[in-house]
């Protein structure tokens, strides 16, 4: 599991507005996440944490595939971001946040004047099966932050959350905390997912992927031609539907190819002329 969801979903609900900050679900949230989510998705548990300016929710997610925690980001000005992480995810970057908050703390005061050319202090990179996770330690003028980068292969947004230094510690117990009540199995899919197929055909190229994320296993169907690619998203929950449809579609276009080289191997009769 990772990517979680395939998909990086919109922050909706009174939820993550100013004038709930206890994180309270509101009748909008319930009927979204709750109710109608019973079968989809349901939220186990949530944390709210003011950091300085910003506030961040740490919400333990479940669905039919496993457990997930979504992280997001609000900032003074209202704008939303936020991040998927895997339970076995989470566990990996609560450790690197005790490594980052070490060196952070070994650290002399902000040197506006000597401030690295690309900012960074310090980096390191998370994978979980489909997803990359860049964690950079950042100054710049108005200070220290660590910014969260993930990503997905073969395209698909990338989402970020920066949260600022001083906060590492605090935001680092809270995931512990969540971590300690609900454990680090992804749950999900448990086996060896297959390995990727290409095909070409005239000057295409077809790749097939399997990949994994909240949402559960999916395959990826990739068209590459030239500098074009195109690609769809097909849920293992409807590959034998999928497969069904294609091959009706395969037998009836068979039907009609061997009705039609029937017809043209019919003998010809001709009235022969006394």
């Amino acid at each position: 599991m990772s990517d979680l969801g395939s998909g990086d979903e919109g922050i909706s609900g009174s939820k993550y507005n100013a004038n709930n900050m206890e994180g309270s679900l509101s009748r909008n949230d319930f009927e979204s996440s709750g109710k109608a989510s019973s079968a989809v998705e349901q939220e186990l548990a949530s944390k709210m944490l003011q950091i300085q300016s910003k506030r961040f929710y740490l919400d333990v997610k479940q669905n039919r595939r496993g457990r997930f925690i979504k992280v997001a980001e609000i900032g003074a000005d209202g704008r939303r971001s936020q991040i998927y992480l895997a339970l076995s995810t989470a566990v990996e970057f609560r450790d690197h946040l005790s490594s980052f908050s070490d060196y952070y703390a070994s650290l002399g005061p902000p040197n506006t004047d000597n401030l690295p050319e690309d900012g960074k202090l310090k980096s390191e990179m998370m994978i979980k099966d489909n997803r990359r996770y860049y964690l950079d330690l950042k100054e710049n003028a108005r200070g220290r932050f660590l910014r969260v980068s993930q990503t997905i292969t073969r395209g698909g947004p990338r989402s970020q959350i920066a949260l600022p230094a001083q906060g590492m510690i605090e935001f680092r117990d809270a995931l512990t905390d969540l971590l300690e009540e609900f454990g680090v199995s992804d749950g999900g899919f448990k086996g060896d997912l297959p390995e990727e197929r290409h095909m070409k055909v005239d000057n295409k190229n077809f790749y097939f992927d399997i990949g994994q994320n909240n949402r559960g296993v999916y395959m990826r169907i990739s068209e590459v031609k030239n500098n074009f690619r195109t690609s769809i998203t097909i849920p293992e929950k409807c590959w034998i539907r999928f497969r069904d449809i294609f091959n009706d579609y395969c037998e009836k276009m068979k039907k009609s190819s061997d009705s039609v080289t029937a017809e043209n191997n019919l003998p010809t009769t001709t009235n022969s002329v006394k």
